[in-house]
């Protein structure tokens, strides 16, 4: 009788009991998807340019699928004229974020120039706020890992260091100088 009760616990109290422990545990930087852009309806992202504040840029936002994997494509002309000079694409960061994350790795390639990445948190309030890195992107897919300290704040209101917690959204952006954009982007991950 005792050998059958052990049978059973070691074949269904432990395995249930593992998955429990497994997601009851929070998500860790390493382990969270923001977007690896498989839908081509993908209606989490939005396109916004300079435009909401007076200047000339003008680009898109498109999600396509390149043999059996998706990317967004994000192009466009970035003036600086009327003190404008980005366009981006943003999405919200609705999951369930640890202090524990480190970076952001981006799957990317482009017109082999300068894009950035900008977080917002529950600190950026206003719309010029955010923690800006830049990263280089060449003509073929290359991984690119940006640690959190590399993120620079906007203005000096804001907190020196990010706190993973508090991120709301990010946004893959062509910003600061004339110059066409032309970026491609097939997975975006926290580590």
């Amino acid at each position: 009788m005792i050998h059958n009760s052990v049978k059973l616990f070691l074949k269904y109290i432990v395995p249930l009991l593992m998955i429990i422990i497994f997601f009851s545990q929070p998500l860790r930087g390493k382990d969270l998807m923001i977007d690896d852009f498989q839908s081509t309806r993908n209606e989490r992202w939005e396109f916004i340019s300079d435009q909401v504040m007076g200047g000339v840029s003008t680009g898109k936002m498109l999600f396509k699928n390149q043999e059996v994997d998706g990317y967004l494509h994000l192009t466009g002309n970035v003036s600086t004229k009327n003190q404008g000079g980005f366009i981006q694409a943003r999405t919200s960061l609705k999951n369930v974020l640890t202090n524990d994350i480190k970076g952001i790795k981006i799957r990317a390639k482009g017109n082999a120039t300068k894009y950035y990445l900008h977080l917002r948190t529950n600190g950026t309030i206003l719309p010029w706020h955010y923690y800006q890195a830049e990263f280089n992107v060449q003509e073929s897919w290359s991984d690119i890992n940006i640690p959190l300290i590399n993120f620079k704040k906007s203005g000096g209101f804001l907190r020196n260091k990010i706190k993973p917690k508090s991120l709301k959204s990010i946004g893959i952006v062509a910003y600061g100088r004339d110059h066409i954009a032309d970026l491609s982007v097939s997975s975006l991950s926290f580590y």
